[in-house]
């Protein structure tokens, strides 16, 4: 059966305060944020009816839209609340919600002072990928020729769709060559992440990560930390070199969509998936689907 695309689909998309027919809920051809990049948007997964950390994920939107000079016009708790009632009129309580929000076609140039703001929510069904056997024989990433940029030639620190132009060359290029992903670099030459998803290794059983100070330090990011730290492991926020995955022993994504997936390679550098990824896979699976109490986020 064909998948149906994201254009022509049954169901509401909450738009501008109120939810509107799916085929109905568009945009014009000269929106800024078609030719220059203005969007801010979240990903977020909702698991057996509940939607995990959807206040952060409200937070940071606004905040994202502050960075790139754009006030979102709803409150966090508006939002929230616009999120259940996108996932009840859809009758979805296994899926993912992508929040955006965009300058509109009221001024068509680099300025755009008095463009709308417009907010969507749309959700639909995405159970995980994976049975945990399956995820846990790990992922192909590639090394991407792109790399992160540095904070002050762009907001690495919002989550904005003109930063995602790079994670779509590098994930094409890694498919091209029959990779899941790839993994970018910063800059500087360090480690810093895969096109969607924060990256972890395992040395001694302790777990290192990127210090995230050129891409964002996600929300699935800190969670997993947290669950790290309260199972006892030590985390080691720090640069790393990407010389240095030769001595790692375990690797894993996390993020949204990623959840936690165990990684097998990295170009050249492979990897054993073993306790600390399906600890933490195990763990958080049962954080999200609120089978275990909630953790600090670090």
């Amino acid at each position: 059966m064909t998948t149906p695309t994201f254009d022509n689909r049954d169901g509401f998309i909450w738009y501008n305060g109120e939810l509107k027919p799916w085929r109905e809920s568009t945009l014009h051809v000269l929106s800024h944020a078609v030719h220059y990049g203005s969007a801010v948007f979240e990903g977020e997964r909702c698991y057996n009816g509940k939607v995990f950390k959807l206040a952060e994920h409200g937070e940071r939107l606004i905040k994202s839209g502050e960075i790139l000079d754009m006030k979102i016009p709803y409150g966090a708790k508006e939002l929230d609340d616009a999120v259940i009632e996108t996932l009840a009129a859809n009758n979805i309580t296994e899926g993912y919600i992508r929040r955006i929000a965009w300058r509109g076609s009221e001024m068509m140039g680099v300025s755009a002072q008095s463009t709308r703001i417009n907010v969507a929510i749309a959700c639909w069904e995405w159970p995980s990928y994976f049975a945990p056997e399956e995820r846990l024989k790990g992922i192909r990433l590639d090394l991407s020729k792109w790399a992160r940029p540095a904070p002050n030639t762009a907001p690495t620190n919002a989550k904005a769709a003109g930063l995602y132009m790079i994670c779509t060359l590098s994930k094409h290029e890694a498919e091209r060559k029959g990779y899941a992903d790839a993994l970018l670099l910063d800059y500087r030459g360090h480690v810093a992440e895969a096109t969607g998803a924060n990256v972890f290794f395992v040395k001694d059983g302790k777990i290192h990560t990127p210090t995230p100070d050129c891409f964002l330090d996600g929300i699935t990011r800190r969670t997993v930390i947290g669950l790290a730290k309260a199972r006892g492991y030590e985390v080691i926020e720090r640069t790393i070199m990407p010389e240095e995955m030769a001595d790692f022993e375990e690797c894993f994504l996390t993020g949204t969509a990623a959840e936690v997936t165990p990684v097998a390679e990295i170009g050249q550098y492979k990897f054993t998936p073993a306790t600390v990824c399906k600890t933490l896979m195990e763990e958080y699976m049962a954080l999200v689907r609120g089978e275990k109490a909630a953790v600090a986020a670090e």
